[in-house]
């Protein structure tokens, strides 16, 4: 019989960054083991529901009993399951023991690399209630859990205390026991608007049931959307309002709470006058508030989502007003005591705080920033001061006030100094931006000279850490060395910048102490780069054998690459490109196994009409083609090399490239290494 299973889990309040994760997983691992176990289909992927306080999931047409099955379970292959009298060997003995079979009940199979014995064994299906509490203790090992609790005298253990579980089946409750409760039909409601115990009748009233007599909306995703409007409606109650869009506060406030209702409240205009960013984390990350604007600036209102429906609703506001107080007074506090000593004061704090034993102190980094900054500043033909200035300075807000309190300020605060110390404009924004993009699809450092403290920052730690040889090695990354690389390769590609990627990391590795950085750590940054522009351009949609070509190159002018790509693109298209492409592996497989190949064509040596042709042909295109390289007219580079379809099919229909004669045989071979070179200037084409 086909019913509605529903499993429910209450607990004490569970993690809330977690909540949704927790939720996923579950219905994830039931899923499957229902399913392999034939109590539900394939592709019943069921429901799932995430408060606070419970983890339940919903199963529609899920059997009671599953239906009968043949198990196969595979043995020894036949060689070794047979002595050479022909009878079975212990392992096959053992392997029919263990299957319950005896020889006679054996098949043999052949999977294509050998024949191997199996056992079909037929199985009465078993009732859910036989099987349903293991699925659940086997499910809940698996979920994401970091650290798990032990309560009271039993040896149950989850993330958080359960309190209380429930199986049912339809109307019936499933009989079992998981984490030393028994299931029964019973659940309890919201804390506060409901009490007493809820009994659910049938699985399929569950959430029903708990909306209208628990006052508890149980399905997460219901709970969210119902959180987004009310905030939308809140905002709009005046013009031109808007709360401050943070999909992940959402997700949490939503984890918090089993019945939202959202509440605007406000505090003091005066303390606008703090700098917005610090109001606006104060409200987030302490208070989990969403913070209102108006015209593009935070006012002194925000919304608050609460736990609570009542009618009068002025004792949370209050409340909520009261509490944000004294954290934007904080933030006042800090944000004046900063002020009273300039930034450039407090760079020599900077040599106290360790960057890491190897590497020296944050001081130390910063000369070595500064220094780097100048450089490249040069290279962009930007004011090599400023370049200095900004990035001596981009670390100073590490020994804040307000910094040392809200980490993620730094960069940010460091601006707001700056600009009171009537340092110039252009050196604020990029103590600010040298921390851009912190995470993928940030904005990017604005100018010049915020670009050069980027990117001095970024190849700073890239060069040093790999130089110590601490390189992030599958999911392990502590210092976000990936990051790094993206954004060293963004700002480039996308700023752009003609700065050469090579030489870069060069003058990095030139800032540290002589005999520091070992081994052959410029060439593994240099692949690492190279691995995360690929991820990088895959992500944005080019396509991956087109990638392949360009960077088989390892191209250092990183801003150069998307023209490349857009001509390759076109080249692919062009009834010559196959062949070309083609032609091009079957030369580089030649000249791979040639270990000196001279530079010059001999014309002299040249013998027959298709090689005669071929350098004629490419002599006369070559300056084309080397003019369109030069400026960048990549597509019309790769256009003009599509005309020499004809000579390179002729050449080799006709022309033996590994004469006998050595001069001859040599002569070809520098004639194919330079249509080689021509063609493999914008992209390696024999990987088209």
């Amino acid at each position: 019989m086909k019913d509605t299973l529903l499993i429910e889990l209450l607990t004490e309040e569970l993690p809330p960054k977690s909540l949704a994760k927790l939720g996923q997983s579950f219905r994830e691992q039931m899923q499957k083991s229902l399913a392999e176990a034939g109590f539900i289909a394939d592709s019943n992927a069921g429901q799932w529901f995430a408060t606070p306080r419970r983890l339940a999931l919903q199963f529609v047409d899920c059997l009671a009993t599953q239906p009968d099955r043949v198990i196969e379970k595979k043995g020894p292959a036949v060689a070794s399951g047979l002595g050479a009298d022909g009878k079975p060997t212990k392992a096959l003995e053992g392997f029919m023991r263990s299957a319950g079979v005896t020889f006679d009940q054996l098949e043999k199979l052949d999977d294509g690399k050998a024949e191997y014995f199996v056992a079909r064994i037929a199985k009465s299906g078993e009732a859910l209630d036989a099987h349903l509490a293991g699925f659940i203790e086997a499910a809940l090992k698996k979920l994401p859990v970091a650290k798990i609790m032990r309560w009271g005298a039993g040896e149950a253990q989850f993330v958080r205390p359960v309190h209380g579980l429930m199986l049912l089946h339809g109307a019936r409750i499933v009989a079992g026991t998981v984490l030393g409760l028994a299931s029964r039909n019973i659940t309890r409601g919201h804390r506060f608007m409901a009490s007493g115990d809820i009994v659910i009748a049938h699985a399929n009233d569950y959430a029903t049931t708990l909306a209208t007599q628990g006052k508890v909306v149980a399905a997460y995703d219901e709970r969210r959307a119902m959180i987004r409007a009310q905030l939308d409606t809140l905002a709009n109650l005046q013009p031109g309002r808007q709360w401050l869009p943070d999909e992940a506060l959402l997700d949490e406030v939503t984890a918090l709470v089993e019945f939202p209702v959202v509440y605007e409240a406000g505090f003091e205009a005066e303390f606008l006058a703090v700098p917005q960013e610090c109001l606006i984390l104060t409200m987030k990350a302490n208070q989990k508030y969403f913070p209102l604007f108006a015209a593009g600036k935070l006012t002194n209102r925000f919304l608050v989502v609460s736990n609570m429906q009542v009618a009068d609703p002025r004792h949370i506001i209050g409340g909520n007003e009261r509490v944000v107080r004294p954290r934007l007074s904080d933030a006042r506090f800090f944000f004046n005591q900063d002020r009273k000593a300039p930034l450039a004061a407090r760079v020599a704090k900077l040599g106290n705080i360790v960057y890491h034993n190897k590497l020296g102190s944050v001081g130390e980094r910063v000369q070595r920033l500064a220094r780097l900054a100048v450089t490249i500043a040069g290279h962009l033909g930007a004011d090599k001061a400023h370049a200095a200035r900004a990035a001596l300075l981009a670390k100073a807000d590490l020994v804040t006030d307000m910094v040392g309190e809200f980490p993620e300020l730094q960069g940010i605060m460091g601006r707001y100094y700056a600009l009171h110390d009537q340092e110039p404009a252009i050196v604020a924004d990029a103590i600010e931006g040298h921390y851009h993009p912190r995470f993928n699809g940030d904005t990017l450092p604005q100018g010049n000279i915020a670009c050069a403290v980027a990117l001095a920052d970024k190849l700073d730690a890239l060069t040093g850490f790999f130089g110590i040889g601490q390189i992030p090695t599958g999911d392990k990354d502590p210092f976000a060395l990936r990051r790094a690389a993206l954004g060293v390769l963004r700002i480039l590609m996308e700023a752009p910048l003609p700065l050469d990627l090579a030489e870069l990391i060069d003058a990095a590795a030139a800032g540290f102490a002589p005999g520091l950085l070992q081994g052959e750590f410029k060439a593994q940054l240099a692949d690492f780069m190279f691995e995360r522009l690929r991820n990088l351009l895959r992500e944005a949609g080019h396509e991956q054998k087109l990638i392949d070509a360009v960077l088989a190159l390892k191209p250092t002018r990183i801003d150069k690459v998307p023209a490349k790509l857009a001509a390759v693109k076109v080249f692919v298209t062009l009834p010559e490109a196959a062949a070309l492409a083609a032609a091009n592996k079957r030369i580089v497989n030649i000249l791979r196994k040639t270990a000196v190949i001279t530079d010059d064509v001999d014309v002299a040596l040249l013998q027959e009409a298709a090689e005669k042709d071929l350098f004629a042909r490419l002599t006369a295109i070559t300056p084309a083609v080397r003019s369109f390289v030069a400026n960048e007219d990549y597509a019309d580079a790769l256009k003009a090399l599509a005309g020499l379809r004809s000579e390179v099919d002729a050449f080799f229909d006709g022309v033996m490239v590994m004469a006998e004669e050595p001069l001859t045989r040599a002569n070809r071979l520098a004639l194919l290494k330079q249509l080689t070179d021509l063609m493999n200037q914008v992209a390696d084409i024999s990987r088209l």
